[in-house]
This record gives C-alpha cells, structure tokens and sequence, in this order.
C-alpha cells in the first residue's frame, strides 16, 4: 500500500481513529489517575462517597469537556435560523430541521461519551474503585464469624477490607473472599456496559445509515467535501483575518508590518491609545456588520488623520529607499 493510500484510507477513518486515540488516552490517564492519586480511606461511609467520586465526577468532567471542545456544539448553539418573514417555512422543512438538530446532537453526545465511557468501564474492570465503594455492603452472611457482630461493626469491618495492612490476621482469609467477589461483580459490570455500548452504538448506525438518504458512494464523498471544506475555509479565514487586521493597523501607525518602504509613521495620540486600549466584546454594529476588536472600532469610526512624522528610510534596518522618479 502506496503512502498516499495510506493517508487517503486514515483520513476516511478520522472519526474512528479519533475516538480510538481518546480511548487510549483515557484508559492511560486512569492507570496513572488509579495509582498515583487513588487511596481507599477505609471508614464506614467514607468509602461509598470515595469510590463513586473517583468513579462519577472524572467521567462527568470528560463529558464536559468533551462537548465543550466540540466545534459542532458551538454551532449547534450559536446557529441562526431565518426569520419566518423572510421564508415561509413548510411542515416538511421545520420537520428536517428538528431531524438535522437530533442528527448533530446525536453525533456531539456521542464523541462526548467515549471519554467517559472508556473511563467508567476500565475503572470497572480494574475493580478497585468499586472495591472500595461497596466493601462495606458486602454480603458475608455466610461465614459464621460475622454472625455475632453487631451492625456498625460488621460495616465498619468490612470497610478495612481494601486496606489489608488495617484487617486482622483472623479475617485475612475471609477479606480474600470478599475482596475477589467484588472484584467480579465490578468487572462483570465493565463488560457488560461495554457490551450495551458495542450494541446500542451498531444499532444506532444502521439506523442512521438506513434512514440516510444518500448511497454508501455518496456518503463518503459528501465526508470528503466536509472535510476539505473545512480545512480550506480555515486557511482562508487565516489569510482573510490578517489582511484585514493589517489594514486596520496601518491604519493606526501609519505603516503595515514588514513594510520595507515606509517613509512616515503617525503617532496615536492619548485618546487613540485609551480608545484602543481595554477588554472588549464581540459588538454588533448593524444586522449587516460587527466590530471584532476595539481598533477594528476605532478604525469604523473614521478618526482624524492624527500626527504624523517623517523618518529617515537609511536608518531603518532592511528598508529600501523609495524610487525616485522625475
């Protein structure tokens, strides 16, 4: 297989390989997360709300994250729609609008969940999490040894039972049995939420793909569009943005960057500098048009021509003297 084969087939996949490189990274970020930072408290209480910390609020910050560093989000959020005025809108259209709205949501929900997911099964399957959790819960009726225990102190055994070094030597055997059927239970239900993931994630696509209207063929060339799309409207928007920041530049010091014939410069004055200076929003000027910065403003309102000076074209490091011409 030719490179370019190769890069053409990866490209094809990106969404498959990119959720496969979050996994990869989620699952070495819970290793490193389990062993660095994980330290079961061993107290009757204290465990549940340890356990389902380490397991809950990591996979609900991964979530978050997730669908915040989703571009798809922001459009989804920041969209506009056209007014009914402007186009009169059929029962069919809003019904494909509502349909493109789920579509979208669908696919930010479920980039967002592979973090996530890949998070809780792993915890799951490593079982020490769960261990710690649930320890103090543990069904031990059948050992005799715990018959005679009062409530509080069969909970407050077994909750040292992820700890070994804090379980006396009498229940060193029994703390083994408990320990491991935990740990079963906790990978049995890794498994099985990786299970209803793989199934409900097929289901979901042929689903998708029965309902879509295009072909296979098609399909993959409208993910070739997108994507080329995309990669070209950025370098146009790099481009497009410097041009028109550099204009706006000039216009305040009276020269653009890299200009290697500049014969004057203008000096802001006080009021430019304060005009320019300062935090500031996005603001709309018109339904038409906005001000992206405050020198982008300062520069719509026309301000005067300001001060001026000549400067001496010799002294200026790589600059090349203007032709003169009769």
């Amino acid at each position: 297989m030719s490179l370019a084969s190769l890069i053409s087939f990866l490209k094809s996949k990106e969404s498959i390989i990119f959720n496969a490189v979050v996994a990869l990274l989620t699952v070495g970020g819970q290793q490193l997360f389990s062993f660095f930072a994980f330290s079961c408290p061993c107290s009757p209480t204290e465990n549940l709300r340890y356990g389902l910390a380490f397991l809950g609020v990591p996979a609900l910050v991964l979530l978050i994250v997730g669908l915040v560093f989703n571009d798809n989000t922001w459009r989804l959020f920041t969209g506009s729609t056209y007014d009914s005025s402007i186009q009169e809108r059929s029962t069919q259209s809003i019904l494909m609008k509502y349909k493109l709205i789920c579509f979208v949501l669908g696919n930010i929900i479920g980039r967002a969940l592979v973090a996530p997911i890949t998070w809780l099964a792993v915890t799951l399957l490593n079982g020490s999490y769960y261990v710690c959790a649930v320890s103090e819960f543990a069904s031990v009726d059948r050992y005799d040894i715990f018959k005679n225990l009062s409530a509080d102190v069969r909970r407050r055994t077994l909750a040292q039972f992820p700890c070994p070094q804090l379980v006396p030597s009498n229940l060193t055997r029994f703390k083994d049995e408990v320990v491991l059927e935990l740990k079963y239970q906790s990978q049995i239900s890794g498994w099985l939420l990786i299970a209803l993931v793989a199934v409900v994630f097929f289901i979901t696509l042929c689903v998708a793909r029965c309902c879509s209207p295009l072909t296979y063929l098609h399909l993959r060339y409208w993910t070739s569009y997108v994507n080329n799309e995309q990669a070209l409207f950025e370098q146009a928007t790099d481009q497009h943005s410097k041009i028109f920041a550099m204009e706006n530049i000039k216009k305040f010091f009276g020269f653009s960057p890299g200009s290697k014939n500049v014969s004057e410069i203008r000096i802001p004055s006080r009021l430019d500098w304060k005009t320019v200076s300062g935090l500031d929003l996005l603001k709309v000027v018109n339904q038409e048009y906005c001000h992206y910065s405050l020198l982008h403003a300062w520069v719509d309102e026309d301000p005067t021509d300001g001060k001026f000076i000549p400067i001496d074209i010799e002294q200026v490091p790589g600059s090349i003297p203007p032709t003169v011409t009769s």
